[in-house]
């Protein structure tokens, strides 16, 4: 099965089992725009709980706000984004569709760096345990080709985004021979710039005075409340005020489902810290939300730094988390030093004092900003994309298995009674009374025992809890694990505490 085809399988299985559905269905859907169902948002409201709890719980000095989509307009001014919020943009005249121009350049590196893959795969079957990677990346004259060509190709696209030569952006893409994934044609328009901020009218009267913009971010929010937050809090530097919200950016392209979308949620932190210190915070946090990620148990292998070589106009260093999606590593979440630059902005701007007087130096000074954005929907997609697999057991039945890490598994444990009579239910109905405090369950009766655990595997529950004719006698239960399959008898008053040691989010934040 190629990536492609499991990634088209994972759409369909989040719409059957109530994971994420097309907005508007009924209506024939918006584009780039979708619903989480009753299993996607228990798995979605998860996330955010580990976020936010690794953020403010585990950090004394970092607390959370909630902002406004709405804000001021001076606010997108003075961040930038009303001169600078653009994306490149190309057309392809045969298929009438859009694309960003520096996507494509993207993908098309990405693919030789695939075929350079490759054929270090080949060398390493073919050398076995004598193979030297380092050295076949140096001497094999297809690599070498490759790469040559990559560097080229490489080298001439970060010139263009520097010197933001959407000339150079078409060039590049005629010159690689990229054509249309649609129509399979060059025939290419020029690039040009595109505003990525929803507009809208506030108040009753429809003139530009009162436009403002839905907001394409919300680190804003937290840069306009810094110095109530400050104060208010008694905050001293450095400190770190949390956010998570929805934020809207009028994508073009968007697409692969749920990674890049027009509505969107994000989980943002501002650290603020005192100018000259924030290289040294960046790689704290830097290494800090890496061990966020790794901790969940997905894979070191699956997780890498990608250094920005064109930075934002706001920031004087940057680094993404890039994750293994279906469609190859793509960003996860982004790191940034700021600088001064929103807070510096804000203050011009809006003619307010936004310094802060550092008792250990005696100056007063605008903090610098250390920060880590990272999108829920994003997360929620690697997550789900990770955990998807299908199985062929030993008797040849398949089973399709979300293997979600159980803190995050939207039901933590489905109480099945063995049949429908001889008090099963009642006794299965008792148990469900006790764990329903603590977990989030799931009572399921309906259809033979073999179904009911295939349904679990499909929707990622970590366990099953099976009442039979025994439990009435000895008051056990039989606990399934997703993973192994394997069984075991269980005490019912032991059974909170053993689903606690598996499920309980904490044990992830202990980790960190």
């Amino acid at each position: 099965m190629t990536q492609d085809e499991l990634f088209k399988l994972l759409v369909a299985h989040c719409k059957e089992y109530g994971f994420i559905f097309p907005s508007s269905e009924i209506y024939d859907g918006l584009a780039a725009v979708y619903d989480y169902g009753q299993l996607g948002v228990e798995l979605k409201n998860n996330i955010k709980q580990y976020w936010w709890n690794a953020m403010t719980r585990l950090n004394e000095n970092i607390v959370g706000i909630d902002a406004c989509i709405f804000m001021h307009p001076k606010t997108w001014v003075a961040s930038g984004h009303v001169a600078a919020f653009n994306d490149p943009l190309i057309d392809n005249r045969d298929s009438k569709k859009r694309y960003r121009a520096d996507v494509l350049i993207e993908d098309y590196l990405s693919k030789i760096e695939e075929k350079m893959a490759k054929e270090v795969e080949k060398g390493r079957r073919k050398f076995g345990d004598a193979f030297d990677e380092a050295k076949f990346r140096e001497t094999n004259p297809n690599i070498l080709r490759e790469k040559a060509h990559y560097d080229d190709v490489h080298s001439r696209y970060v010139a263009a985004e520097q010197a933001n030569d959407l000339a150079e952006y078409k060039q590049i893409i005629l010159d690689c021979g990229i054509v249309c994934p649609i129509s399979g044609t060059k025939n290419w328009t020029d690039v040009r710039q595109f505003n990525l901020m929803f507009s809208t009218q506030f108040g009753s009267v429809g003139d530009d005075s009162n436009t403002i913009y839905l907001r394409p971010e919300t680190a804003q929010g937290i840069f306009v409340d810094y110095i109530n937050v400050q104060k208010t809090g008694r905050m001293k530097i450095p400190f770190g005020i949390a956010q998570i919200g929805k934020a809207f950016r009028n994508e073009v392209v968007a697409r692969q489902f749920i990674f890049r979308m027009r509505e969107f949620e994000q989980m943002e932190m501002e650290f603020f810290v005192r100018p000259g210190t924030e290289m040294e915070w960046f790689r704290k946090w830097k290494e800090n939300r890496m061990k966020w990620h790794v901790t969940l148990g997905m894979g070191e292998e699956n997780y890498r730094f990608h250094d920005h070589e064109k930075l934002a106009h706001y920031a004087n260093a940057a680094t993404d988390i890039e994750f293994r999606f279906p469609f190859g590593f793509k960003e996860l979440e982004g790191i940034h030093s700021r600088t001064d630059f929103d807070l510096g902005n804000h203050q011009k701007l809006s003619g307010k004092k936004l310094q802060y007087f550092d008792p250990e130096t005696g100056e007063s000074y605008v903090p610098y900003c250390v920060e880590t954005s990272i999108g829920v929907d994003r997360m929620f997609l690697a997550v789900l994309s990770h955990s998807y697999r299908e199985e062929t057991l030993e008797n040849g039945e398949k089973r399709t298995v979300l293997g979600i890490p159980a803190p995050l598994a939207p039901i933590k444990a489905a109480v099945l009674p063995l049949i429908k009579k001889d008090g099963l239910p009642e006794f299965a109905q008792k148990v469900m009374d006790e764990l329903k405090y603590d977990f989030k369950c799931q009572y399921d009766e309906k259809d033979s025992i073999g179904k009911r655990y295939r349904r679990q595997d499909a929707i990622g529950t970590p366990f099953c809890v099976t009442v039979d004719h025994q439990s009435l006698e000895d008051n056990c239960v039989t606990v399934r694990d997703r993973d192994t399959m394997q069984q075991r008898r269980v005490p019912v008053a032991e059974l909170r505490s053993m689903l606690d040691a598996e499920v309980n989010l904490n044990n992830l934040l202990r980790k960190l």
